[in-house]
């Protein structure tokens, strides 16, 4: 029997949503491991890292997981602001890491990695919500509108904290204190 290549395509896609978290450690090891942080780098890449922390942080303030389809804050602009606001944080992270290989790994993980998980993500979404086809006519996937397609509302503390957003605040300190220190040991 031959199978449907996109059943293919959805077991690879919830793999990777599976997968994205505990391979993102193997990522940030290797990152660890190879970059070569120098001031200039740090005083560029740890403020970018910390502004998609900050998108990470107001997107998380308006997500009420699989309760509500979220349209507010910078779901207003985008669907997926928690994945750009990671794309900006690896960013930042490898301006800082100054190793152009790292650079590279990155984007050849978030391609295998988060963009399958973005797909199947928004598919579940689609199944949940009702409404989840007409705001993705409205709102781009992952690079902002310019202005909002729907009312921004208010950052809700308790999403914040229920959505366990401090952990990536624990993590760019963990990641920005190993950079500090590799940099001063060399």
């Amino acid at each position: 029997m031959i199978e449907n290549p996109s059943h293919k395509g959805k077991r690879y896609a919830q793999a990777a949503a599976r997968l994205r978290v505990p391979s993102g450690f193997l990522v940030a090891t290797v990152f660890v491991v190879f970059s070569h942080p120098t001031p200039a780098g740090l005083e560029v890449g740890l403020p970018l890292a910390f502004a998609g922390l900050l998108l990470r942080a107001w997107a998380a303030g308006h997500l009420a997981k699989n309760e509500a389809l979220a349209t507010t804050g910078p779901f207003a602009y985008m669907r997926n602001p928690l994945y750009l606001g990671t794309l900006t944080v690896a960013a930042g992270f490898g301006v800082a890491g100054r190793n152009a290989w790292l650079a590279v790994l990155f984007a050849v993980y978030f391609a295998l990695v988060y963009w399958p998980a973005i797909g199947e993500e928004e598919s579940h979404l689609r199944d949940l919500f009702p409404d989840y086809a007409a705001y993705a006519t409205h709102v781009p996937r992952l690079l902002p509108r310019l202005s909002p397609a729907y009312p921004t509302g208010r950052f809700r503390r308790e999403f914040y904290l229920r959505n366990r957003e401090y952990q990536a605040l624990a993590g760019y300190g963990a990641g920005t204190a190993l950079l500090l220190g590799k940099m001063l040991l060399s």
